[in-house]
């Protein structure tokens, strides 16, 4: 059990909450949410022991094990695998003291030591790390690469790996999808599902926080409250407060109002198909949520394209890659003005390289990309924060590439338009090169909408953002009136703007018959096939076989050497003998058979896979 008691957390003068007290009791799964800022990234802290109470106190149980991820990996040259098993350090300890007793030639000791490895689980130890790094996209090559090749986004993914593989009692995880696509978010929500431990989370990412956590810790206003249920009951929960406070009905009853008006008229336009009847459903349970929200600092709204030619941008035939490698071939498709398209697919399959192509900042490897005349692309990547002048503002870019309603004019108009995307006051002169990644995703944010585009491409466009930045942009994409396509791991959002699935994967893409709960499903029955087309194939590769027969030997040895040991014993006279340490040295041998014959099972069925068919 995990206990605040009058906890009081500062920011130098500045209170971030005050007098807090809630419990956490184990096995609990809890997702802390609040403002940016409010205090949810400093609990954590203080829950690691890394920052102190201004007052009250936090009680953990003693010995608790807290595992989170790290936020930054220096460059090492250790194996990827041994820096992820590096986090079980419970198993390195023991680990050591084996091979210190193995040097000491210890016999006693070790069959203690070895009874301690098995009891956690040790000789799994290293299959349990590759579990968890394929769940987290990694190929089997990745295992043995240094932690120094891979980039910035592999290594949070290597922290990830490393902090859920380390068998902790209670386990941190500030926004634990960030870095990953939906295909890894699937199985990472399955696996925290199972999860034996207290789990508490950070996350903006509202159907990841629905599917796991059964209670809400929300900072606002200086307090931490609790509540019970998913995301979706405190935000239920929270718009009864709400309602409560007059001055907010006005506003709420508006909001709600637009939402239901687009309900309807999107029920008149929709098809039968999963997806869109999947669709209508999100869109009516915003009408629930958006009151939740209607304190929410930012509110803005596309406005009506200057032109929309129909169809908006067409392919044929093409084939789309880098360094001159077709990743996707045979591309036939049709933008049109209403169309809202999500891109869906396994990590690596081509979705972003296509939105790259679809936006004409990649030619085709073959075939045709074809604009309509008067086509405005709104493109949003990554790639476009990086592109941003550190040493320019704000309102330096809305003046330079905000089109020709902002490069002139009056200043109240530029104002105006950052103001919504959350930019006020001084902030709109400070040096964009200071700005957190949710801010400069906001910034490229205004920037699309400023140019009113008439087809959006939009890849991961929530990454960075808050949950109450993600209701913005959600809001305003309803009443967007141009086409769409939109790569993306939030779930909400696909549900909420997309009626039509294309599946990008085996090198084409196609119409995905079904919505997105049939797509995880898809997912998940793609990994058991790749899964046991693996278990099939034949395994050159000589590594596993060589630790399985190290490990036979060094067994063979212990035995050897206590065996030899309680002869010597029983050879004595019964009144010399220690009849205590016999016990247990038989007790030693007989763990040390249990763990050779389940070894030698293991061993024999490897090489039964590897060996060629006769």
């Amino acid at each position: 059990m995990i206990s605040a008691r009058d906890l009081t957390l500062r920011r130098g003068p500045v209170a971030l909450f005050e007098r807090a007290n809630f419990t956490v009791y184990r096995g609990d799964k809890v997702g802390v949410t609040g403002a940016n800022g409010a205090g949810k990234s400093s609990l954590f802290a203080a829950l690691r022991g890394e920052l102190g109470a201004d007052g009250g106190e936090i009680e953990l149980p003693a010995g608790l094990r807290i595992a989170h991820v790290e936020q930054e990996i220096a460059d090492t040259d250790r194996e990827a695998i041994e820096f992820v098993m590096d986090g079980d350090r419970q198993l390195r300890s023991v680990e050591a003291a084996i091979a210190a007793a193995e040097r000491r030639d210890a016999a006693m000791e070790l069959a203690e030591l070895h009874g301690a490895f098995q009891a956690i689980d040790g000789y799994r130890a290293r299959a349990r790390a590759a579990a968890v790094m394929h769940g987290l996209g990694f190929k089997a090559a990745d295992h043995r690469r240094a932690v120094a090749e891979f980039s910035g986004g592999w290594r949070v993914r290597l922290a990830m790996a490393r902090a859920l593989g380390a068998r902790a009692d209670l386990l941190l995880l500030d926004e634990p999808t960030n870095h990953l696509d939906l295909d890894a978010i699937v199985w990472l929500e399955d696996w925290l599902r199972d999860h034996p431990g207290t789990v508490l989370m950070i996350s903006h990412d509202r159907e990841f926080l629905d599917a796991i956590v059964g209670r809400v810790l929300h900072i606002e206003a200086q307090a931490v409250r609790g509540y019970t249920g998913n995301y979706s009951a405190f935000e239920r929960k929270r718009a009864e407060e709400l309602a409560q406070q007059q001055g907010l009905a006005d506003r709420q009853a508006r909001k709600v109002a637009e939402i239901s008006a687009f309900v309807e008229r999107f029920r008149a336009k929709a098809t039968k198909s999963r997806q869109a009847q999947s669709r209508i459903k999100m869109l009516q349970r915003m009408e629930r949520i958006v009151p939740a929200h209607v304190d929410a600092p930012f509110e803005f709204e596309f406005a009506r394209p200057v032109k929309t030619p129909r169809p908006l941008l067409t392919a044929e035939g093409a084939a789309c890659g880098h360094g001159g490698r077709a990743v996707l071939a045979g591309i036939d498709l049709s933008v049109g003005p209403l169309d809202r398209i999500a891109l869906l697919g396994p990590n690596g399959a081509g979705k972003s390289t296509l939105i790259k192509m679809l936006a004409g900042e990649a030619a085709p490897l073959a075939g045709r990309r074809d604009p309509a005349a008067d086509l405005a692309v709104g493109y949003f990547a990554q790639q476009q924060l990086e592109q941003l002048q550190s040493e320019e503002h704000a309102f330096w870019h809305l003046r330079r590439f905000g089109g020709p309603q902002f490069a002139t004019g009056e200043e109240l108009r530029v104002r105006e338009h950052l103001a919504r995307f959350g930019f006020r006051g001084d902030r709109v002169f400070e040096p964009v090169g200071r700005f957190s990644g949710g801010e400069k995703a906001r910034l490229t944010l205004a920037l699309v909408v400023a140019n009113r585009p008439n087809l959006l491409l939009l890849d991961e466009p929530t990454n960075h953002l808050d949950i109450e930045m993600r209701h913005a942009l959600n809001v305003a994409l309803q009443s967007f009136e141009g086409g769409m396509v939109v790569v993306s791991h939030d779930r909400h959002l696909i549900k909420s703007v997309a009626d039509t699935l294309w599946l990008v994967a085996d090198g084409r893409v196609r119409v995905f018959d079904g919505d997105l709960d049939d797509y995880q499903q898809w997912l998940r029955q793609r990994s058991i096939r790749a899964a046991e087309e693996g278990a099939k194939r034949p395994r050159a590769a000589p590594d596993p076989l060589g630790e399985l027969r190290r490990e036979l030997t060094r067994l063979e040895k212990r035995i050897a050497a206590l065996a030899a040991e309680r002869t010597s014993i029983e050879a004595a006279a019964p009144q010399v003998a220690d009849h205590g340490k016999l016990q247990r040295l038989t007790r030693s041998i007989a763990t040390l058979e249990e763990q050779w014959v389940e070894v030698g099972s293991a061993l024999e069925a490897a090489e039964g896979r590897g060996s060629p068919s006769e």
